[in-house]
């Protein structure tokens, strides 16, 4: 009887998961395999909870087909080679990933898999298209992202892959027990794993008359409202994409088989997605080095400026909202993401690798190539063609906040102030300033802004 191992990383799901299918059609037994990396559970509580609540999700859904997810903690190469030898698996089959770590994690296990005879094959499954697949004539990736939505778009998408209908163990495997959840999670954290995943998705593209035609109300409206800070006008499907919990391929199938600019705009950000993962695979090291190092300006170093922005307190209501967000919830609606990566970046001078490392500890979605690659594009490193681009905080404000709705719901001290006289608090009288618990904004080494004049 032949046997595969499927090592299951950031692909937690088993619908449209190529490397489980090959192994299910190619094997009489497999065993699905995770290994929790110790050098990787520290780094952030929110995506360690989000994971661990996805493995628990994934043994459930596995154990309904017949199977179970084998947990083993340690190096994941050398504990992938120890159950493949336990058990004589003849193959081993991951999905293929872009980071450096990843990259080095795929190099040893084949290393080892053929130093033990074992076949060690990579699949698809990560991104909608697969790094390098596209690229211009005579350079290895898209340095620009509206050329490379063109043959995106154009490219032939592999086929889905069916979802197994059983899976076989092999005979007295222990599964290992599943990791403790871990201290200092965000409270309004969204919950990990390929039910949750699929069942916001549902939500998001399908219609709520399922009975009758068009376009789901949600994503139908997305590229009119995707914008709007105070509304719930996004799928926040971004950290089910990070850990593999739905599909990417499948789903922008399935939202560019609706009509409409919404559902279009939608699959356009599932591009961008894509973009950053082929930007990061033929640059390796976009979390700590520029781009383009000659447009990189000499950042300067301000401890208590940085603690302040990371903690809300810059002074400047529309920042300190998408900073407090980031922290209760361990996500930030995007406008707000790119308002404050802006304000730390352009307006306090500060250097953009200290908001790569924030985001990374917080963010449920965080991973090299969209964290690192927005922050590039926001201070002017990345692949922006308009290096020097501002954002005016206030002028943010109005257009995607303009009733001041965002602000009031994640900074409290400011609640009692009506309207979108709230982004400029330094604006209201002496006795109304004097009451508010709430600091003047945070001064810039460079020139005053205009929109802090009065």
């Amino acid at each position: 009887m032949r046997t595969a191992i499927v090592l299951f990383t950031r692909d937690l799901r088993v619908h449209d998961h190529p490397a489980l299918a090959a192994a299910c059609a190619g094997s009489d037994r497999v065993v699905p395999l995770f290994v929790l990396d110790p050098a990787l559970q520290a780094i952030s509580a929110n995506r360690t909870s989000f994971l661990h609540q996805a493995l628990a999700d994934l043994r459930r859904t596995l154990r309904g087909l017949g199977g179970d997810l084998v947990v083993r903690r340690g190096e994941p190469v050398a504990e992938t080679i120890r159950l493949a030898r336990a058990v004589a698996a003849e193959t081993i089959t991951v999905s293929a990933d872009i980071s450096r770590y990843a990259r080095s994690r795929a190099r040893r296990l084949a290393r080892e898999g053929s130093r033990h005879r074992m076949d060690v094959r990579a699949f698809p499954g990560v991104t909608v298209v697969e790094p390098g697949t596209v690229h211009p004539a005579g350079t290895d990736h898209y340095r620009v992202f509206t050329p490379y939505h063109r043959a995106w778009l154009a490219a032939r998408w592999r086929s889905e892959s069916g979802t197994p209908r059983a899976i076989r163990l092999p005979g007295g495997l222990d599964p290992g027990e599943l990791p403790r959840p871990p201290s200092g999670v965000s409270p309004g954290a969204m919950s990990g794993g390929e039910t949750a995943g699929l069942s916001r998705w549902r939500a998001w593209l399908v219609p709520s008359d399922s009975s009758g035609p068009g376009a789901p109300d949600q994503v139908c409206r997305y590229a009119d409202d995707h914008d709007d800070l105070a509304a719930e006008a996004t799928s926040r499907l971004s950290p089910y994409l990070r850990f593999g919990c739905v599909s990417p391929l499948a789903l922008a199938n399935a939202a560019r088989a609706l009509d409409g600019p919404g559902p279009a705009a939608f699959v356009r950000q599932l591009c961008w997605r894509d973009f950053y993962h082929q930007v990061a695979f033929a640059f390796p090291g976009l979390a700590t080095k520029a781009l383009h190092a000659t447009r990189e300006p000499v950042w300067r170093r301000d401890a208590d400026a940085l603690r302040h922005w990371q903690d809300g307190r810059t002074g400047v209501p529309v920042v300190d909202a998408g900073m407090r967000q980031l922290q209760a919830e361990g996500w930030m609606h995007n406008r707000a993401r790119l308002i404050t990566a802006a304000f730390l970046t352009k307006h306090l001078g500060l250097d953009w690798r200290d908001g790569v490392r924030w985001f990374f500890r917080w963010l449920l979605d965080g991973d090299i190539a969209n964290n690192s690659g927005n922050w590039q594009w926001v201070a002017g490193t990345g692949n922006d063609t308009r290096p020097h681009r501002g954002f005016n905080p206030i002028r943010q404000a109005r257009r995607f906040d303009p009733d001041g709705a965002y602000v009031r719901r994640h900074v409290p001290e400011l609640a009692a102030i009506e309207g979108g006289a709230v982004h400029e608090p330094w604006r209201l009288s002496d006795a109304v300033r004097r009451d508010l618990d709430y600091p003047a904004p945070l001064e810039s080494p460079r020139d005053e802004p205009a929109w802090l004049r009065a």
